[in-house]
């Protein structure tokens, strides 16, 4: 019999299940390091009784509870802070006189070590298809999963001048433009009680400049990644100003519009609601995992959308979708730079955040509601444009017709932005086959100076 006519979903071995004819005693190290493997990572499940190529032909009853006593004799005396376990067991036979083990190993919140003698532990972790000792690097990136990257007391001071950008973020949030004093972070465990900041502090400090920090923020062209980038920029330092970079970013990227009240007036309509994309913002920066090397959060800004990339599993036992509307619960990945940003008034508790940009968009229809998308590892946020009209964008108008079309739609803009939704790659072909000859013929105007970034486009009966 094979494993699967058991377990339909176990094939063959892999990160999530190893196969054991019996456990030595005599050996315990050969099979006790799968358990602290899977522990440490994900957790898995290690079939006994299971030969290695998925033969099930299982284990007598007596020796199920000897098995089981050696696993519990082991995990006692050899593996440090103790496995947790659950067990499964389904006969192989119609008698029910032999019995696939199952052993499901429960993910850690510590780093287990497999200890020999008082000064020998090593730290395993599970690949595929073998589990090595973990090599330092490894280590760290295991403790830096476990616990989180912003937790640890450095020997750095906190200092008011180190932190100026961290302060005037505070200002510019908090209610009272007032300053955290050093009791303040102390309460917060974001200082020690000695006056040294936690780790997840000092990314805030005025010279912090790590990769951990980037985010890489690009304008396109159109509603897909083609080789048209209209604007980008790579953003890295103390997390205060990556934040409020990152933010201008997309202030300067997005547009603004307006519509009519109903005594005759008109109202201003931004594209996205500022504190949607600001919430939106901060939870990827609060909640990225900065253990993975290499990665960074990407501002992706297209003509219908923001999406916002970030590094890191999604936390919560079920998905985005399966929560109502203003019940997700709060978790934290980072717990200081969370309370950092809390602290200026950048986010909210309780997991609320979320429930801000709904209820930002509350007034729009149902597709153009914020979505949370979760891929292995990474988490994708994204805000969808409130002015963006798809029949004007896509019908069949001319650049001409679709131009003067969006300024009554939308109000002002800047040639760049009016480029960036026709075809044109070239701006000087834009400005003398489209933009030139409307304002020659008095359809539209500049206001503002030529060479000016400032300079806006309208519509002359305006």
């Amino acid at each position: 019999m094979h494993i699967k006519e058991l377990y339909p979903d176990v094939i063959t071995e892999d990160l999530d299940y190893e196969f054991k004819a019996v456990l030595n005693p005599d050996n315990p190290v050969k099979w006790a390091k799968t358990i602290v493997g899977y522990a440490n990572g994900n957790g898995g499940v290690m079939f006994v009784g299971v030969s290695n190529d998925g033969e099930a032909f299982g284990i007598e009853l007596d020796e199920l509870d000897k098995t089981k006593n050696l696993i519990a004799k082991i995990n006692d005396r050899h593996i440090f802070p103790h496995a947790r376990f659950q067990y499964m067991m389904r006969s192989v036979d119609a008698n029910a006189e032999r019995f696939v083990l199952a052993v499901k190993v429960i993910q850690a919140d510590s780093i287990l070590r497999y200890r020999e003698g008082d000064f020998n532990e090593t730290v395993y972790i599970k690949g595929d298809g073998n589990t090595p000792p973990a090599t330092p690097e490894e280590i760290i990136a295991l403790y830096k999963r476990k616990y989180g990257v912003d937790n640890e007391t450095t020997e750095i001071v906190y200092d008011e001048k180190n932190w100026t950008e961290y302060i005037s973020l505070c200002k510019e949030y908090r209610d009272d433009s007032s300053i955290p004093t050093l009791k303040d972070l102390q309460n917060e465990e974001i200082v020690s009680k000695d006056g040294f900041a936690k780790s997840g502090f000092v990314m805030f400090s005025d010279d912090y400049n790590r990769e951990d920090s980037l985010i890489c923020c690009r304008l396109w062209k159109g509603k897909q990644k083609t080789v048209t980038v209209l604007d980008s920029e790579r953003f890295r330092g103390s997390l205060s100003k990556v934040f409020q970079e990152t933010f201008n970013f997309i202030e300067r990227n997005t547009k603004t519009g307006w519509k009519k009240t109903e005594n005759g007036g008109r109202e201003e309509v931004r594209a996205y609601p500022k504190e949607a994309v600001r919430e939106a913002l901060v939870n990827a920066i609060a909640h990225r995992d900065y253990s993975i090397a290499g990665t960074q959060i990407d501002v992706d800004i297209y003509s219908d959308r923001i999406e916002i990339v970030s590094p890191g599993s999604w936390l919560l036992p079920k998905n985005y979708e399966e929560y109502p509307i203003g019940s997700i619960p709060s978790i934290r990945r980072n717990t200081i730079i969370a309370a950092c940003l809390d602290m200026a008034n950048l986010m909210e508790r309780g997991g609320t955040g979320f429930q801000t940009m709904i209820e930002s968009y509350k007034d729009c229809e149902e597709h153009l509601q914020p979505v949370v998308s979760i891929y292995p590892g990474f988490l994708n946020l994204r805000l969808y444009d409130r002015l963006y009209t798809e029949n004007v964008l896509n019908g069949d108008k001319t650049d001409t017709d679709l131009i003067i079309e969006i300024l009554k739609i939308e109000g002002a803009k800047s040639v760049r932005e009016l480029q960036a939704l026709t075809k044109y790659n070239s701006r000087s072909q834009f400005l003398s086959e489209v933009i030139n000859p409307l304002i020659a013929s008095g359809v539209i105007y500049r206001d503002g100076n030529i060479k000016s970034p400032k300079a806006r486009i309208k519509l002359k009966n305006k």
